[in-house]
């Protein structure tokens, strides 16, 4: 009888765990945003000194609650980040959750991150979700809301001898990073954002700070082990933060949204503020 009333108890226990779990990968964790600041110094840093660059990807928006991101949460995001000024912001694709099969509609996506302020412009790639949706739609929708949306191109930032670099996202078969760094002058610094970081396997080395996003950190981070899942063949300690790709640095950051399961453990959404520095050469 103690014996049993042992197991009972203990299968009791495993079930309250399960529970509360449940409670904060399912309703808690996905809804709490982190808001990150990290300081990146580049050197001979040729932009204006402390140039914040906002970075925000994988919204993942639409109209039901169980999808996580709605438009109120996003429209609280979108407000978030404006208070924090700024100076440039990056986009680095897959604004829509599914393929609007809620109803939402690029329009509605644009509407709200349309209302992105940033002195020097907001800039952005389109991911696998959006062209599976409707890129063509999601370029013009975006584009009319004052979104530079970029395919494999380069641009310069106003005002700076910096420049931003936009590479297509490879899951849906438009990534060319090698197209697009031919479009920067020679030895010039860059703002590079992608969609997924496995394009940066042919990206030239790039002096600035180059970003990505896809994994979503596999939204289920496992110690001493890495994402539960990652896509494509993906290390799976490589899905979130700083990561050496071919000698170079660049961050993949968690996003903002959930995809294909609501829940997330141990990884957080998140929007980061970079902000930009270095010893000018001599």
């Amino acid at each position: 009888m103690n014996v049993l009333l042992k197991f009972l108890k203990f299968l009791l226990g495993l079930l309250v765990a399960a529970a509360l779990l449940a409670v904060w990968g399912l309703l808690i964790e996905p809804r709490w945003v982190a808001h990150r600041e990290i300081a990146v110094e580049v050197p001979g840093w040729r932009g204006p000194p402390g140039l914040k660059v906002a970075v925000a990807s994988d919204w993942h928006i639409a109209h039901e609650f169980k999808r996580v991101m709605t438009i109120a949460r996003a429209n609280t995001i979108v407000d978030e980040i404006n208070a924090a000024k700024p100076d440039v912001v990056l986009l680095p694709g897959d604004f829509i959750s599914g393929r609007g099969e809620d109803g939402t509609t690029p329009e509605d996506v644009a509407a709200v991150l349309g209302r992105l302020k940033a002195t020097r412009g907001v800039y952005a790639v389109l991911g696998n979700h959006d062209w599976w949706t409707d890129g063509a739609r999601f370029n013009q929708a975006l584009g009319a809301a004052g979104i530079k949306v970029l395919l494999n191109e380069a641009v310069p930032l106003p005002g700076t001898d910096v420049w931003v670099l936009g590479i297509g996202d490879k899951t849906s078969w438009h990534s060319d990073p090698r197209r697009a760094a031919r479009q920067l002058p020679a030895g010039a610094q860059a703002l590079t954002l992608m969609h997924d970081p496995a394009s940066a396997r042919e990206l030239p080395p790039l002096p600035g700070l180059t970003v990505a996003a896809h994994t979503h950190g596999g939204q289920v981070w496992i110690p001493f082990v890495g994402s539960a899942v990652a896509p494509h063949g993906w290390p799976k300690d490589k899905t979130h933060g700083w990561v050496d790709i071919g000698g170079r640095p660049i961050y993949i950051t968690s996003g903002l949204g959930v995809s294909i399961y609501p829940i997330r453990i141990n990884m957080r959404p998140e929007w980061v503020m970079f902000s930009m520095s270095g010893q000018p050469q001599k």
